[in-house]
């Protein structure tokens, strides 16, 4: 039985320091690297001093390198996939190797690593119970509506990725929609110049219409809630956290429950708490 298989490696998505070890051993052990761009991954290899054959594998090439890595997989060989940052096949063309592989039955190794989606999710401080990665939503106005539309009832925490060139756009579309979430804006994530802006999407738009960003950004917004149908008095609010912290709750853990329950942003919940509580 062919040794040969495809290695999915999981990238840093700013900070080189984020690679994990495993994923190290799994470059410099493969027999070549596919890479989406290689001058990126070039950086990568320079800081780990890893010499493995590399190579272009992209949107641009796939459907002519795709059948000839399969082959080769077929025969023996490892083939390690990288991204830009992050893990191949989630917005990515790796998809598209992945699913040839699966296809012919070839053994696909998944080696974990960095993640835009999870970073961003948890520094949004938005509820985290059940998200919704929708990956790029449609550049045109009308057909980037319609999606988000479709969205509206469920019942999760959005995400979304988007060209910092295009996120004025985007969150005015949001806005419009979905007018009474509470929203995050993160870019750079783990890189020098971080940044996550928390507001109402609203706000959030109004903040971003004239700014001129740079680098990666996921755009993450705050599930339906009740606030969206029954708007809720801050005494409610005060009762619930209340209600909790007699049950035993910490403040903190009181506002999180609350914050989970109603689908409001849990700086929301929290600054409503303190105040009373003063």
């Amino acid at each position: 039985m062919s040794a040969g298989r495809l290695l999915i490696c999981a990238t840093p998505i700013g900070n080189l320091g984020d690679v994990t070890l495993r994923v190290l051993d799994a470059l410099r052990d493969a027999d070549s690297v596919a890479a989406e761009d290689t001058r990126v991954t070039r950086k990568l290899f320079a800081r780990y001093e890893i010499e493995t054959p590399l190579f272009p594998y992209h949107a641009h090439n796939l459907q002519q390198r795709t059948p000839e890595l399969v082959d080769r997989i077929a025969a023996g060989e490892v083939i390690a996939l990288v991204s830009d940052a992050g893990t191949p096949g989630v917005s990515d063309p790796g998809s598209h190797l992945v699913d040839a592989c699966i296809d012919a039955e070839l053994p696909v190794d998944v080696l974990p690593g960095a993640s835009a989606i999870t970073t961003a999710l948890v520094a949004s401080g938005l509820p985290t119970f059940a998200f919704y990665f929708g990956g790029f939503l449609p550049r045109k106005q009308g057909e980037r509506r319609r999606r988000l539309e479709s969205l509206l009832d469920l019942d999760a925490t959005l995400l979304f990725y988007e060209s910092p060139r295009r996120v004025a756009a985007t969150l005015a579309s949001i806005a419009a929609v979905m007018p009474s979430r509470q929203a995050a804006m993160a870019r750079e994530l783990t890189k020098l110049h971080q940044e996550v802006a928390r507001a109402s999407v609203v706000e959030l738009a109004d903040q971003l219409s004239t700014r001129e960003l740079k680098g990666e950004v996921v755009l993450v917004i705050g599930p339906p809630g009740v606030r969206e149908h029954d708007e809720l008095p801050d005494e409610e609010l005060v009762r619930m956290v209340q209600e909790h912290m007699s049950a035993g709750a910490s403040r903190k853990d009181a506002v999180r429950t609350v914050s989970h329950a109603t689908g409001i942003a849990r700086n929301r919940v929290y600054e409503v708490a303190l105040a009373a509580s003063e």
